[in-house]
């Protein structure tokens, strides 16, 4: 049984707007436990980014508590990296630059192995002296993976990171992303609209109601990996979790 690395305790937050006090999320619990891969999908504006911040220690909440480890979350920590669809790789640097960003307490030559290690495990062997604007947009996600992995985080918090990608390569970062996790250990929460992604990625998905959000539903997908996504398995919690978000049961 996992222990539990993160959890929410009633959270609460709003924000002041020119019609007062808008409320965005209303009275959220949850738990991940350690080493689990926990997916959150909810219609567009309910607040999923704004969850996360305030998990991740980026914004804090108005009430309720927010635990890691047992203790109380009120900033960013080195035990957290988030990865969002903006993207956050220094244009300036190259691959394996960006790549030992943040290894302070590494000396220089371990930092260039632990640099060209994960760029090689996402890989970009061969790369680790290009720039930013040499590589694909692909590459560069792989990039934005391979720095997170590199500072050895317990918690990957993931806010849409293959958003921007076409469904080919959208396709292949989740692959790739999986391989890393059967190699690493890390607890991941991902935000994310796409459903297909949620059940080939995550272990548990829970389905945020419209704003203010609160958790509508939670599926837990207890099927092995690697996911046939065309089984009728998957298709049944497909269905399922596209009618909690009010989608009609004979969608495509």
């Amino acid at each position: 049984m996992r222990t539990n690395k993160i959890e929410l305790k009633n959270i609460r937050k709003g924000f002041n707007s020119n019609k007062g006090l808008l409320q965005v999320v209303e009275d959220v619990s949850l738990t991940v436990g350690d080493g689990e891969f926990v997916a959150i999908v909810g219609p567009s504006g309910c607040g999923k980014s704004t969850l996360m911040n305030m998990i991740a220690g980026f914004t804090q909440s108005d009430s309720g508590s927010i635990l890691i480890d047992g203790a109380p979350r009120t900033k960013p920590s080195p035990k957290g990296i988030l990865i969002s669809q903006h993207g956050s790789i220094f244009p300036w640097l190259t691959v394996q630059q960006n790549l030992m960003f943040g290894l302070n307490d590494h000396p220089r030559a371990d930092k260039q192995g632990v640099a060209d290690h994960y760029a090689a495990m996402v890989g970009l062997k061969g790369f680790e002296n290009s720039y930013p604007h040499e590589l694909s947009g692909g590459m560069l996600k792989r990039a934005e993976l391979a720095r997170a992995f590199a500072v050895k985080p317990e918690i990957l918090y993931m806010d849409e990171p293959f958003s921007a990608l076409d469904a080919l390569m959208n396709l292949r970062m989740r692959n790739e992303l999986l391989r890393i996790l059967a190699e690493e250990r890390h607890t991941v929460m991902l935000i994310t609209h796409d459903v297909e992604e949620a059940i080939h990625l995550a272990d548990r998905i829970m389905v945020l109601s419209p704003r203010p959000t609160k958790i509508q539903a939670t599926f837990i997908v207890d099927l092995p990996h690697p996911r046939k996504l065309t089984s009728p398995e998957v298709q049944e919690l497909r269905v399922a979790i596209l009618h909690e978000l009010g989608v009609d049961r004979n969608a495509d």
